[in-house]
């Protein structure tokens, strides 16, 4: 297999730069270090193009290696020949691999496998191949013995025989595929009763039009025993294409056909649906596993708030609200109860407590989960808000109690309960929500949908590779980095993680090179990770960037050139100076490709450019707490909490989050929700529908301007 060739055909990429990443990744590089330090090899591909590289890459190498081991099978057979090695080099798929493999693969023992040993072969390629016989009665009795008795029996088996070989057809088996995907329906009906499944107790929609969420969603119900599903078909169609290539004489047509019917039914129809419908399943999870990356990457790349001081409530009725006041660097100052809701319902005890703290602690942001008591807590809060002229921000909870409860918690906050350890995380969140989630589980940041029927290998696999890359794009402070936060920095390990941090017990960093003296962290690691650890005050202004140690020669270059030095990075001075130089000349004065010399020009010009940007939060109507006090057609702002493919989950500050579908996202088609919308999006939109009893919202972006 040309694995090369291959790459660049799908992902339509020059073939010398498909050789090049290759060559990185086997190398060792990771996907981070590529996407922005390898520039030039690459053509400036993103890391999603690369993840996408990458486990393409993986495929085929699977795929020439199942290839090969074939190859060995039938060499071994003593059945390779020039046909078949013609059929598997120009497989394009693996399933196309497998159906010309199928014929010799190895098998339990089977109808066919049974006639064949009882004699019955000849028998059966007379029929198949129709040829004449002058007394064909005869001919079969010819076949008798103990083991097979009667002309039934005889005549059972050739067809046995016959019908294996039709099911494994690859010919027959690839144009019965295509009728099934093209032509099929997939059909599924009620077993017993779940409300959850209403829409699928009586349903039917094209193969090929079906969406990934309905294939998810009806797999789950018949894994529970709710549905019962198949694949419907025009059998006639296909019994025509298959006699096409076996009847082509007006001999044993009867024999033949039965043949046709048992190979369809009792063999190809279960083969090709199971195998059609794991195809459906795969393609779905590739799409929620697509929704699942973007939308972690935007939960993620969340804009930091930096330099305040924050207090974490976390929302409750029986048990309290808890409060974490941080320092602006996540240091917790104080952890406390409050008791403003239901039952206890302490609210000017509470309010006094928490103004109080709020002038001790110079408090200047309240980051609220958005938890059970959210709004009610968010109610007792605005006038202490208004009062102090502070401010309040709903936070998205998801996550936090996994935290709280997990063995990290408990070694960062051994004298608390799980429930301040929340507390602590949300205001934390709000001040770096990329450094807080990393230290849970990425399937537990709450984005996507079906995550418990899927692949969990695949989906943690997608997960993990969306943080490496997100936590490498922002850049990582070398002397405060939490391990888990280190663990995702390319290039680094656990066991270096905690090298690390066994260095950093004795003396902060003050320069990259001293990573090279850290146990368990050679040459390869260093190159990998250097770039994306910054040192802030260090001996070498250039480590606080994100420019590679590698490239300091030429930065250093590049400002004598111009009359700079280090003290002029960041000022207007060096912006003036460099902003109108030639790229083109510039790279080959100083042999260095332009990407790079862009992104070092980049970083001596912003170097505390934080690529999250800055804030923004949706402003919630304090008079709407409950989907009791929703009315069609009132305008509320809003913030997407999840992407899925049929739509897009709001939160508009009651208990429940409304859906967007997707025809409501926009008034021009749209077939991918994450081309319109992303997670933590701030949006506006139109009550359409409410249903209190389902606790059902449903929304629309249509005919609401959003500024």
């Amino acid at each position: 297999m040309d694995i090369y060739a291959r790459l660049a055909n799908e992902l339509n990429i020059n073939i010398e730069r498909v050789k090049a990443v290759i060559d990185l990744l086997n190398e060792g590089c990771t996907v981070p270090f590529i996407a922005r330090y390898r520039k030039e090899k690459t053509g400036n591909m993103s890391d999603v193009i690369l993840r996408e590289f990458e486990s393409k890459y993986q495929k085929f190498l699977a795929m020439d290696e199942r290839e090969k081991s074939i190859v060995r099978s039938l060499k071994e057979q003593g059945v390779y020949n020039e046909e078949l090695a013609y059929k598997i080099e120009h497989a394009l798929t693996l399933q196309e691999l497998e159906d010309i493999y199928l014929p010799y693969r190895p098998k339990r023992k089977t109808r066919a496998s049974e006639a064949k040993r009882k004699g019955l072969l000849p028998l059966s390629e007379l029929i198949e191949k129709q040829k004449y016989c002058k007394d064909f009665t005869s001919f079969v009795t010819s076949f008798l013995n103990e083991e097979v008795p009667s002309l039934k029996e005889a005549l059972e088996g050739a067809i046995d025989i016959l019908a294996e070989k039709i099911s494994e057809d690859s010919e027959i088996r690839k144009r019965v595929r295509f009728i099934m995907q093209n032509k099929g329906f997939l059909v599924s009906k009620k077993v017993k009763e779940n409300p959850t499944y209403e829409l699928y107790y009586d349903f039917k929609e094209e193969v090929k039009r079906i969406p990934p969420h309905r294939i998810l969603a009806i797999n789950r119900g018949e894994n529970e025993g709710i549905l019962k599903v198949k694949i419907d078909v025009d059998v006639e169609e296909i019994y025509k294409v298959i006699e096409r290539r076996y009847i082509h004489k007006d001999l044993y047509v009867d024999q033949i056909k039965l043949a046709i019917s048992d190979a369809f039914k009792r063999l190809l129809n279960p083969s090709l649906t199971t195998e059609i419908r794991n195809e459906l399943k795969e393609k779905a999870e590739e799409e929620s596993l697509k929704i699942f990356a973007s939308n972690a990457r935007e939960k993620l790349l969340e804009p930091p708030l930096k330099g305040k001081v924050v207090l974490g409530f976390d929302p409750a009725f029986r048990t309290g609200c808890k409060l974490a006041i941080v320092s602006p660097n996540g240091d917790p100052l104080y952890i406390g109860v409050i008791y403003p809701t239901e039952p206890q319902n302490q609210v000017e005890k509470s309010k006094e407590i928490l103004v109080s703290l709020i002038d001790k602690y110079h408090v200047d942001i309240i980051a609220l989960g958005n938890g059970t008591a959210s709004r009610e807590s968010e109610a007792f809060l605005k006038p202490i808000v208004l009062e102090k002229h502070i401010h309040l921000v709903i936070v998205d909870e998801s996550g936090a109690s996994v935290y709280s409860a997990s063995e990290l918690g408990s070694e960062e906050f051994p004298t608390l309960d799980a429930s301040k350890r929340s507390a602590i995380s949300l205001a934390r969140r709000l001040q770096d929500p990329l450094c807080e989630l990393v230290k849970i589980p990425s399937k537990s940041l709450g984005v996507g949908q079906y995550q418990h029927d899927m692949n969990q290998k695949n989906l943690k696999e997608t997960l993990d590779h969306t943080v490496m890359d997100c936590v490498n794009a922002v850049g990582v402070d070398l002397n405060s980095a939490s391990k888990s936060l280190l663990m995702y920095v390319s290039g680094i390990n656990e066991a270096i993680a905690n090298s690390i941090l066994e260095y950093r017990k004795n003396h902060l960093f003050t320069s990259r090179d001293e990573l090279l003296t850290v146990k368990k962290l050679g040459a390869k690691s260093f190159e990998q990770c250097a770039g994306f650890l910054r040192i802030k005050n260090g001996s070498n202004p250039l480590d606080a960037l994100g420019i590679h140690p590698e490239q300091y020669e030429v930065t250093r270059r590049l400002l004598t050139m111009y009359g700079l030095n280090y003290k002029d990075i960041g000022s207007e001075n060096l912006k003036n100076t460099l902003e109108n130089v030639s790229l083109i000349s510039l790279a080959k004065e100083l042999n260095v490709g332009e990407e790079t010399l862009k992104d070092i020009i980049l970083e001596l010009e912003k170097p505390d450019r934080d690529i999250r940007g800055l804030p923004h939060t949706a402003s919630l109507r304090s008079d709407i707490k409950d989907i009791s006090e929703l009315k069609v057609g009132m305008i509320l702002e809003g913030t997407i909490r999840n992407v899925v493919d049929f739509g897009a989950f709001v939160d508009i500050g009651v208990h429940q989050d409304g859906l967007i579908h997707v025809s409501e996202l926009s008034k021009d088609f749209v077939r991918y929700p994450l081309d319109v919308v992303h997670h933590n999006q701030v949006v506006k939109v139109k009550v359409i529908a409410i249903d209190p009893l389902k606790k059902r919202i449903a929304l629309s972006l249509k005919d609401v301007d959003q500024d």
